[in-house]
């Protein structure tokens, strides 16, 4: 027997959907009416999705929970992490900002995360102790797996690629690298020291791609080489990837190829000033393309709230989707890819998972995204979390047979 049923909601295909819920679990999905003895909860129309999942954010250099700060220009990336470091050495600690910026995300309908943390020669693992703490918190209500990011580099600051390995150990289930050449200067020896510490330890890995053009297209291929060689398919990531937006249709077919023979995923937030991976081509091509919300309100820029929703809508909306087809895969960025990469268990809107959703004003999967609507009502192993109790106030309870 049922706990409770939810009916009168719509899947994101705009079809009607009724969830029947057992003990937090789903019991079944479908149009079939309530059994006798079981509560009823009436959706009124919404539509449900499973939670967001953010495949790319870094919450210990948000300034939600702190002040308004102005944003620096900066020239280069060394003046730029120059600034970060004397405006947050002025910033609460990290725990504090970075739980704010997990509850704001957990209020938009985020489930899941992936955050990158600095680890460098003058942090050492303060910050990642940081976040982690923040995240012991929010166990069980919000899912998240930790980068252990070089942001100044690895083989150009000494003593951080001891750093990667120690914050392995410490709890880190990711190791990042970023810009192997342009940033490191040593392709080769920061490839080596990432794929090296994820082969010893059992890491994943993420790697932040700056790098334009055909340079960094053949960085790529570098990465996807590695990747088959250690047998790492699905357990390596490239973000962003710029290079991929640079160059013409044969040199991306080529390319797109190797990622996805190679299990390599792609990581895009569509940023604004930035030719970006074309999404469509590369899951056509079968490489797995996910997203995330990046830099939120820091040093880096100024935007951002942590709304998987939107930033679906702003990656559609760059990318030219219009149709429905394409609107649900810019969903499916946000959703489903992100969880995939992320290795969740239990993820999604069938029998057997847990009873996680977002209802939210919209007859379907790609009117949401095209609108982004602000209203959300959550629910969490079947139970409504914020201003979702509002529906049980009509529940009722089928009459015994």
């Amino acid at each position: 027997m049922t706990d409770r049923v939810f009916i009168n909601a719509v899947g994101a295909d705009g079809n009607p959907q009724t969830l029947a819920v057992r003990d937090g679990r789903i019991l079944a999905v479908g149009n079939a009416p309530p059994s006798s003895g079981v509560e009823v909860i009436d959706l009124r129309g919404h539509l449900v999705l499973p939670g967001f999942v953010d495949g790319h954010i870094h919450l210990d250099k948000s300034f939600v929970g702190d002040r308004w700060h102005p944003h620096r220009p900066a020239a280069t990336l060394r003046e730029r992490l120059a600034i970060e470091k004397r405006e947050l050495a002025d910033a609460p600690p990290i725990e504090g900002r970075a739980d704010a910026l997990i509850a704001q995300a957990a209020a938009c309908g985020t489930v899941a995360m992936r955050s990158h943390v600095d680890v460098d020669a003058t942090t050492g693992l303060a910050n990642l102790h940081a976040v982690m703490a923040a995240r012991e918190k929010w166990r069980g209500i919000v899912d998240i797996e930790l980068v252990a990011f070089p942001q100044a580099g690895v083989m150009s600051c000494p003593g951080t690629a001891q750093l990667l390995e120690a914050a392995v150990r410490d709890g880190a289930e990711v190791v990042g690298g970023i810009d192997p050449a342009t940033l490191d200067g040593d392709a080769d020896g920061q490839l080596d020291c990432v794929f090296g510490i994820a082969d010893r330890l059992g890491a994943k890995i993420d790697i932040h791609l700056h790098e334009p053009g055909m340079p960094g297209v053949e960085q790529l291929g570098r990465i996807a080489a590695r990747t088959k060689t250690l047998g790492l398919a699905g357990r390596v990531a490239v973000s962003h990837a710029y290079a991929l937006g640079d160059v013409g249709p044969q040199a991306l077919d080529d390319v797109a190829r190797k990622l996805a023979d190679a299990g390599v995923a792609i990581m895009t937030n569509a940023p604004g000033d930035r030719a970006f991976p074309p999404v469509l081509r590369l899951r056509e091509a079968g490489v797995r393309v996910f997203a995330g919300n990046d830099n939120i309100q820091d040093t880096w820029w100024p935007y951002g709230n942590g709304d998987m929703l939107q930033r679906a809508m702003l990656i559609g909306y760059r990318s030219g989707f219009y149709t429905d087809t394409e609107l649900l895969a810019a969903l499916d960025l946000a959703s489903h890819a992100g969880a995939a990469v992320l290795g969740l268990e239990g993820y999604g809107l069938q029998a057997g998972n847990e009873a996680t959703f977002v209802a939210l004003p919209a007859p379907n999967g790609p009117a949401a995204v095209a609108a982004a609507p602000a209203q959300r009502f959550l629910f969490r192993k079947g139970e409504p979390v914020g201003e979702a109790p509002g529906f049980f106030a009509g529940a009722v309870k089928q009459p015994a047979a």
